[in-house]
């Protein structure tokens, strides 16, 4: 945590998201109290990555440190906040799949 400008602490943090071909990890600095949805939206990752799910506003599947979260959870110094994206396939029926090819 640093001290901002105006007196409130600040906190750095972490808005991660993948394709299977690129991954972008952009580090954030944010007020004390912030949520993981201005986390979010003061990292750019809507600008670098236009295909986001939900857009630059969301709805996002989110989570810290690989657990569920909610876009309104409030940030912590040195969070890792993740984007999700929806599966392609259900991992039961890739499974299935994966063992059909076995045979």
């Amino acid at each position: 945590m640093e001290p901002a400008p105006e007196g409130g602490l600040r906190l750095q943090a972490l808005v991660v998201y993948a394709l299977p071909d690129r991954q972008w990890a952009l580090p954030v600095t944010v007020a004390a109290g912030a949520r993981i949805r201005d986390a979010i939206a003061q990292s750019g990752i809507a600008v670098a990555c236009p295909e986001l799910p939900g857009g630059a506003e969301g709805p996002w599947d989110v989570g810290v440190f690989n657990r569920a979260a909610m876009p309104d959870d409030l940030v912590r110094d040195g969070d890792r906040i993740e984007i999700y994206r929806s599966l392609q396939i259900d991992p039961k029926e890739a499974r299935r799949l994966r063992a059909g090819a076995r045979r």
